[in-house]
């Protein structure tokens, strides 16, 4: 898929999860590592979201976890940034920070070049948060320029958060 075509949908996913929060009467919080902020803009691009979006934090570096979201330098060691466990305690603490009703992390590598792990380029890790309810944590593995990665990354986060929606009727 393009980059043009990934904007597109990235665009219509979140006109459906704002639809969604809606429809359910829910509010989101994000913690954005590779997508830095891009899906709460794409959020905040659709008309009404100001009811559903709780805001985000943007933590793309180390130091900003553990400052923003209070997350472990012991535990930022042990699994790596890149990592499902970080993307777990990225969106617990989003939720709990936040009291949103769900709470959606993301955290990746988008390129164009690796880091000083094994991490191939186009790891993205997505979790979301749920009062309540087990955080759910997927890894994927896009291709791409760094753009798309990044917009891949942001799609994914938002299918995850309208499934985990679903799941609660």
């Amino acid at each position: 898929m393009s980059e043009c075509e990934l904007i597109k949908r990235a665009e219509r996913e979140a006109v459906s999860l704002i639809n969604k929060l809606k429809e359910f009467q829910a509010s989101i919080a994000l913690a954005e590592s590779c997508t830095a902020g891009l899906i709460s803009g794409l959020l905040a691009n659709v008309p009404g979201a100001s009811n559903v979006l709780w805001g985000g934090f943007v933590c793309y570096a180390k130091e900003a976890k553990m400052r923003m979201l209070d997350l472990n330098e012991k535990a930022l060691d042990a699994y790596g940034l890149v990592s499902g466990e970080i993307a777990c305690m990225m969106a617990e603490s989003a939720l709990k920070k936040s009291g949103a009703s769900i709470a959606a992390a993301v955290t990746g590598l988008a390129g164009p070049g690796g880091d000083e792990t094994s991490t191939p380029v186009g790891t993205v890790w997505a979790a979301i948060a749920k009062q309540n309810a087990k955080t759910v944590v997927t890894e994927f593995h896009f291709t791409g320029s760094r753009n798309e990665v990044r917009l891949s990354g942001a799609i994914a986060v938002m299918e995850m958060s309208m499934q985990t929606l679903d799941k609660t009727r």
